[in-house]
């Protein structure tokens, strides 16, 4: 799929229950949803997905079972970057920031995302030498001494 997917909220919430269970059937889906869906709304979500080409189904007898078709992974990166884009004005420091000053981390959080942290860095070219570098004159002062 070259497309990266995109999520609204109900499609997010029905693809959770998938991630989460590998596989279900619309009655499945609709008793692990947070919020209270009518059987034909799950339902239509679902076709809708399908359409998309974000989950496939198999005939079960008389109903169909759901199965993604994309990884959550992969629709993380692409909500991620969106978010990123539309809230961030496209700069991942300013995420990073906002995460680490406005919510409550833990001091083994802190740590885990200062290890990342390093080994993002490490992974990071050095920038090129830009070679020996000339001593800058001063212009002469007026007059003479």
């Amino acid at each position: 799929m070259s497309v990266p997917p995109e999520f609204g909220e109900r499609e997010l919430d029905i693809m959770g229950v998938l991630w989460e269970v590998g596989s279900a059937t619309v009655t499945e889906v609709r008793d692990r949803l947070p919020a209270d869906l009518a059987y034909t709304t799950v339902l239509t979500i679902l076709r809708n997905l399908e359409a998309k080409g974000f989950v496939r189904h198999e005939g079960e007898g008389k109903a169909h079972r759901y199965f993604p078709r994309v990884a959550r992974k992969t629709a993380g990166k692409s909500a991620v970057s969106r978010l990123i884009d539309k809230m961030f004005g496209g700069d991942p420091a300013m995420l990073v920031s906002h995460l680490v000053s406005d919510h409550p981390l833990s001091a083994d959080e802190l740590k885990r995302l200062h290890a990342a942290l390093g080994e993002r860095l490490a992974d990071q070219p050095e920038p090129p030498d830009p070679g020996p570098t000339k001593p800058q004159r001063r212009p002469a002062r007026g007059g003479k001494r």
